[in-house]
């Protein structure tokens, strides 16, 4: 069965972004990129992809899922597909598709994510944001932190949701020469 994989980065007191969707206060990233490009090459954009080299097949994930307003700061850059070799789906109740490669869900994402574990595939990432984390909170199988070394004070939290423990297992650390430490767990 396929697994949902919620990668992303977060400060050191649990935001993924700023109040205003924004994330450049995380710094230089440039270590942090390069790592991605190399363990998990599809979590890179497509129009970044040739630019830095990046032709490996896709190693871990064939969909990717996200909230609109993660999905949001590619279309306003003129980006309609910003992971076109994968699977894109995107979770609102208010916009229709800009492209016809991203399929735009108004459904209940658990539904959604619970049938897409069912099919054959690669792994399922969920790319973002808080909100849809924190209702997918239950059907994630793995979490890959980038916890950089921030203190944000406020923000979007990695997972918008009331108080609901989940436990999770550390299967794997990798510290960057940035200061980024990259943690895997498994739910337990």
């Amino acid at each position: 069965m396929r697994k949902l994989v919620y990668f992303v980065a977060t400060t050191i007191d649990g935001y993924i972004a700023a109040p205003d969707g924004s994330w450049d206060f995380f710094g230089a990233q440039d270590v942090a990129i390069q790592f991605m490009a190399t363990r998990y090459p599809e979590t890179v954009p497509t129009q970044a992809r040739a630019p830095m080299g990046i032709d490996a097949p896709n190693r871990n994930f064939d969909t990717v899922v996200m909230g609109r307003n993660t999905y949001e700061p590619a279309l306003k850059a003129g980006i309609t597909s910003p992971y076109a070799h994968l699977q894109q789906i995107v979770f609102s109740r208010s916009m229709t598709s800009p492209d016809p490669a991203v399929r735009v869900v108004a459904d209940d994402p658990r539904t959604v994510v619970d049938k897409l574990k069912q099919e054959p595939g690669m792994d399922i990432w969920l790319a973002g944001g808080g909100n849809l984390a924190g209702r997918l909170l239950p059907a994630v199988d793995e979490l890959v932190i980038k916890l950089n070394p921030v203190v944000a004070g406020s923000g979007i939290r990695l997972a918008e949701t009331g108080f609901d423990p989940h436990q999770f297992a550390l299967l794997e650390t990798t510290q960057l020469t940035s200061g980024v430490m990259v943690l895997r767990y498994s739910a337990s």
